[in-house]
């Protein structure tokens, strides 16, 4: 479609530099609570993620994740690092430089590792045939609370059925997901677990 090939794209341009700017305040507080309060060495990490056509970009994020370690020198579990700005799903906002640069746009699946690449069949592999995204379907669909099975069927309906209708829902069901602080755990961990290729 139009908005599938063009529009999408204007979208993510423009509401990314003016996301960026509006936010900036946002932007350094967060930078400097994680600095000063949670003693990050950096606020930022990146970190490499297949994008489109299973390109390899670095992603953006904030170290929502502080360097907190036990008597043995090694890091806590991570739920026991998982600051309150991880709560709060504030660590996405970065990724809107990637998705300026167009490593990204606003919807789409989400950008998982490079390791999972082989783990994907061929059906699943279709989740690289769009642009990842900083929130999708799966996202509001139970997030890290569903399977790895499920998250990747919702991945693959979004790529058959994207249009600005569908868009414009995800955007107002994250909004209402992320003020809720719904779906951020699993049923076992405070994140999600690794996709080992079955669950």
């Amino acid at each position: 479609s139009f908005y599938a090939q063009y529009g999408k794209r204007a979208i993510d341009i423009v509401c990314s530099v003016l996301a960026l700017i509006i936010l900036s305040p946002i932007l350094i507080l967060v930078a400097a609570m994680l600095f000063l309060s949670y003693g990050c060495r950096s606020p930022f990490f990146l970190q490499r993620r297949p994008g489109r056509h299973a390109k390899i970009f670095k992603i953006v994020k904030f170290k929502t994740m502080s360097d907190r370690r036990g008597v043995d020198g090694q890091l806590l579990p991570d739920e026991q690092r998982l600051t309150r700005l991880g709560d709060l799903s504030l660590d996405e906002l970065p990724q809107l430089v990637n998705v300026l640069v167009g490593d990204m746009s606003l919807i789409g699946p989400r950008p998982l590792l490079p390791e999972y690449l082989p783990l994907y069949s061929e059906r699943q592999a279709r989740r690289h045939e769009v642009r990842p995204g900083i929130t999708g379907w799966a996202q509001c669909h139970g997030r890290n609370a569903i399977s790895w099975g499920q998250k990747f069927e919702l991945d693959v309906w979004y790529v058959d059925h994207i249009s600005l209708k569908t868009d414009l829902s995800i955007v107002w069901t994250t909004a209402k997901k992320v003020l809720s602080r719904a779906d951020i755990s699993s049923a076992t961990s405070a994140t999600m677990e690794a996709f080992d290729g079955h669950n």
